[in-house]
């Protein structure tokens, strides 16, 4: 099964591309190939037509939380919402949440999914610092408008399946909350020490009892991924992991488990189950 891992960021450039690394899951391990390097929303809207069948983890919340979508009136489907959202604009989009922000007590000013919370992630609304709310912004509507499958928020079917990735879950296994990439500040030898410990943790047998497969990687991409300061690449393949799992759980939900609210979404790891 050819599986892609996906780091995303809100405005993409050559200095900052999304990076879509290609692998292929068979026999138990996951194998790094290649990886297409997106510039700019044009080429992503052109790669996501990839015919499939394919599976693609990415980094942005593919929804939002329940409870803000009822306070704006947006409608309640995840089509419906994602679809209001793209009427509104940047501009828009961005003064509805810090309306809501502004309506709401000091310390509850976030709203979060059952995932956000499950996975220690920021709030899928966040517009600053790590913006993911303006990642929403510019991946759910073009995922909506592509026509994939978007594991869960709506299935339909589509051999190409977008799922939701989060790689801190993912490093977290084998580094805890130590740093492993520059964040815009300078890299440093302990960053640097920490990509090598994590790549060798998603080389280990520790990644196959909890994934269900093995990874393999080449020399060239195992030092690309220890050398790059922002772990770009690096993140990818936490992608690609997540992605694969989901994809040996299709018979199983992907596994996104009973008690997700399928219009917020749900990050696909092992660490959000049964918690």
């Amino acid at each position: 099964m050819k599986v892609y891992g996906l780091d995303f960021t809100s405005a993409p450039a050559r200095r900052k591309p999304l990076v879509a690394l290609r692998c292929t899951l068979a026999d138990g391990t996951l194998q790094v190939e290649d990886a297409d390097t997106l510039t700019n929303f044009e080429e992503f809207e052109a790669w996501l037509e990839t015919p499939g069948p394919w599976v693609c983890g990415m980094d942005f919340p593919f929804g939002q939380p329940r409870d803000l979508v009822e306070a704006l009136g947006w409608p309640g489907d995840w089509p419906g919402y994602v679809g209001e959202v793209h009427r509104l604009g940047k501009e828009g989009f961005e003064g509805a949440i810090r309306s809501d922000m502004a309506s709401r007590p000091y310390g509850r000013k976030w709203r979060y999914r059952l995932a956000d919370r499950r996975s220690g992630s920021s709030s899928a609304m966040m517009l600053f610092r790590v913006p993911v709310g303006k990642m929403f912004f510019q991946g759910a509507p073009r995922l909506l408008r592509s026509g994939v499958s978007v594991e869960p928020c709506r299935p339909n079917g589509d051999s190409r399946v977008a799922v939701e990735a989060y790689p801190a879950v993912v490093a977290r296994r084998f580094l805890g909350r130590e740093s492993y990439k520059r964040d815009g500040v300078p890299d440093t030898p302990q960053r640097e020490a920490a990509r090598k410990k994590l790549v060798s943790g998603l080389l280990s047998e520790a990644l196959r009892e909890a994934y269900g497969f093995g990874v393999r990687v080449g020399r060239r991409w195992r030092n690309r991924f220890v050398e790059e300061p922002g772990a770009d690449a690096l993140d990818s393949l936490l992608c690609a992991v997540q992605a694969a799992w989901a994809y040996t759980r299709r018979d199983d939900n992907w596994g996104v488990p009973p008690e997700c609210d399928s219009n917020e979404g749900w990050i696909l790891d092992p660490a959000l189950l049964g918690i």
